[in-house]
């Protein structure tokens, strides 16, 4: 698939998101514009409701109130969701099928014209090509991280989101993502990434967001202040 790239409208447009859990609001009234080309590092403390935003752009979950729109189609739209990719915390992959076949089925679900051809090109990028055919259970942690980040760029998504991309990734699968990502900035592509690895995060970002109890204290343009001292982020928008 090769969407066509609308550039005059937001990549990312969320007005007014709020998201209950029973009675508690993780998020409240949530609302920001990310422009094309953007690498936004979304920011805060545990439980201030990084991954529950992420999930709604995602079109994993639906918001209790409030709309969020890809190049302006609703992210619960086919259209829309075809222009994202998801790297999370789980890696989701089918453990009984080869890796060949595990990207295949995405590239399916994706609409890509060539699905086997796209899996073997991806295999061999991430360094997979010689296990194209082992089945994923018998499969390193390693291996399968650097399999679920194919999974994510195989369709080249205008979006990119990120739950703590490195957190759990093993030196090589780290070395792949990042090169991954370098080439999805210079391609104008959409990048938001949650993380704890502030001064990695502020390095590639252009914008930050940073929640703050489920609500967004900050959304705008990475500074030099911020560089300098990322300890001021959550000393300026977080409670002591």
């Amino acid at each position: 698939m090769n969407p066509e790239r609308v550039h005059n409208l937001h990549a990312l447009e969320i007005e007014g998101v709020y998201k209950y859990y029973g009675d508690f609001p993780a998020l409240r009234d949530v609302a920001f514009r990310v422009t094309p080309g953007s690498t936004v590092a979304l920011l805060g403390r545990n439980g201030a409701g990084k991954t529950t935003l992420l999930r709604i752009i995602a079109g994993l979950s639906r918001p209790s109130q409030g709309s969020v729109n890809i190049f302006g189609a609703n992210v619960r739209d086919d259209a829309a969701r075809r222009r994202i990719g998801v790297l999370g915390h789980g890696i989701s992959l089918y453990e009984e099928l080869s890796a060949t076949e595990n990207l295949t089925i995405f590239a399916r679900l994706y609409g890509l014209d060539q699905p086997h051809k796209a899996a073997s090109a991806w295999l061999e990028r991430t360094g997979l090509d010689r296990v194209r055919d082992g089945l994923v259970r018998e499969f390193s942690r390693g291996m399968r991280q650097r399999l679920a980040v194919a999974r994510a760029f195989i369709h080249d998504p205008d979006v990119l989101l990120f739950d703590e991309p490195f957190t759990a990734l093993d030196d090589r699968a780290i070395a792949v993502l990042q090169s991954l990502l370098e080439d999805a900035h210079a391609k104008g592509r959409t990048i938001i990434m949650s993380t704890h690895q502030l001064k990695e995060a502020l390095v590639l970002a252009t914008h930050v967001a940073l929640i703050r109890r489920g609500q967004i204290a900050y959304a705008g343009a990475r500074t030099q202040q911020m560089m300098d001292d990322t300890g001021w982020l959550y000393r300026t928008y977080e409670d002591e």
